[in-house]
């Protein structure tokens, strides 16, 4: 009898050795961490239909900047580009503004301007008076959907739409 009770005890203390404990416990569960932003939605269609030349506006949030013979671009994170006559780069003149929704980066060869719109790599043509611009060609879902800011996919994404944009919510 004795060596069954020396027997359960070291079985007991070798079973407590395996629990874990700690202090740190906190007994609340974590809310599901969510974005603190709502994804900007556009259709396909209007997606591919929303390049357009625009007056010039005012720079909000400036993003990468391009250098072509005399023209300046400036990249309005997720809007589009400014245009700049930049044959005085001490006086640098804003003369259009290319409207691109989800537009984060542009490059420039041969006169053909590429530019991620979203999920899509479009090349367009300027005029040479700056007067129109057109899409010449468009590579659909060459980059990966947009994320939120603070790093969340979005969920329930509408048939036929993509992400543009994020807009922090007002919650």
């Amino acid at each position: 009898m004795k060596n069954f009770s020396k027997l359960g005890l070291v079985i007991v203390l070798l079973l407590q050795s395996c629990w874990w404990y700690s202090d740190d416990i906190d007994d609340t569960i974590e809310p599901f961490d969510y974005s603190q932003y709502e994804p900007v939605y556009l259709s396909r269609e209007m997606l591919e239909n929303s390049i357009a030349l625009e007056n010039p506006k005012p720079i909000y949030s400036s993003g990468k900047i391009y250098i072509k013979e005399n023209l300046l671009f400036i990249n309005e994170i997720r809007e589009g580009f400014h245009v700049f006559d930049n044959s005085n780069p001490q006086n640098p003149i804003k003369i259009k503004f290319i409207s691109v929704p989800g537009a984060t980066d542009l490059a420039i060869r041969n006169n053909a301007l590429y530019i991620n719109q979203a999920t899509d790599l479009i090349a367009a043509q300027l005029s040479p008076d700056l007067s129109t611009i057109s899409v010449t060609k468009r590579v659909k879902e060459t980059f990966p959907e947009l994320i939120s800011p603070d790093g969340y996919y979005p969920y329930d994404v509408p048939e036929n739409s993509v992400v543009v944009n994020w807009n922090l919510k007002n919650d």
